[in-house]
């Protein structure tokens, strides 16, 4: 008898995916591939995300690599008329984009009001102006968006870290809780993740200028390792699939068990 063909959980729906040129936006644009999705990748550096976008092609999935910088409000218009008319009426968004830096409140002032407005710019308005474009086929389709957070959108990590990175992911759960508690009417879910340390080209740098940072980081981690991109993407499916369609305004923590002890 034949075998019967892998049913895969994101067939006939089309996603996309901010920061999706490298790391964890890479792995989930490349998970939701695989898995059927038609995927727009996102990215401020648009030759990763050709790279991205390639690569699903090469692996059999479908993708379509787009020059974003999720800063520009009317940029963010632009590209999701132009993925409506290139690809289609989106269903699934994953809110990804996002920086860090590490200067302390009490540093130079000069570093610290740019990393504010830097962060601010990226981590929050940007995740608000690219839901705020694709909000039309999102409610139309019953979409699903995943926001990317943080374990510090609840605790402030004991390792450098600005304070503005912060207050920006206990932003993304409060912005998730919010758009959760208004579109559930329109069946419209709206959850989180929430990653602990994983290992990506963004914390390259510091995590090898800094073993003592990472120790601090695995020493309150119950599973004893950083996490990898392809960590995140199993949550990312969960959330963007039917399998969690009675989940809404949760965050589900990917972080090794940080925040258990």
């Amino acid at each position: 008898m034949p075998e019967l063909p892998h049913h895969r959980l994101l067939h006939g729906h089309i996603a996309v995916v901010t920061g999706a040129a490298s790391g964890i936006g890479q792995a989930i644009a490349t998970g939701f591939g695989r898995e059927g999705a038609h995927v727009a990748v996102l990215d401020i550096n648009g030759e990763g995300a050709a790279k991205t976008a390639a690569a699903i092609g090469t692996a059999g999935g479908k993708a379509k690599a787009f020059t974003l910088d999720v800063t520009d409000r009317s940029a963010c218009r632009e590209v999701a008329a132009k993925v409506a008319s290139e690809l289609g009426a989106v269903s699934i968004l994953v809110n990804n984009a996002g920086i860090n830096r590490r200067n302390a409140f009490a540093g130079d002032p000069d570093a610290v009001i740019k990393d504010w407005q830097d962060i601010m710019a990226i981590n929050l308005n940007g995740m608000f102006n690219v839901t705020h474009a694709f909000l039309g086929p999102l409610r139309a389709n019953k979409g699903r968006i995943v926001n990317i957070a943080s374990i510090q959108s609840f605790v402030h990590v004991r390792t450098p870290n600005s304070p503005a990175y912060t207050t920006s992911k206990h932003g993304v759960l409060g912005f998730t809780r919010a758009l959760a508690a208004e579109l559930g009417k329109d069946g419209v879910r709206v959850n989180a993740i929430g990653p602990g340390l994983i290992e990506t080209a963004l914390n390259a740098q510091v995590r090898a200028n800094n073993p003592e940072l990472v120790k601090i980081f695995l020493d309150h981690t119950p599973l004893g390792r950083a996490g990898k991109p392809e960590d995140i993407v199993g949550p990312a499916l969960f959330l963007a699939s039917d399998m969690s369609s009675y989940v809404t305004g949760a965050i589900v923590m990917a972080d090794g068990g940080y925040r258990a002890i």
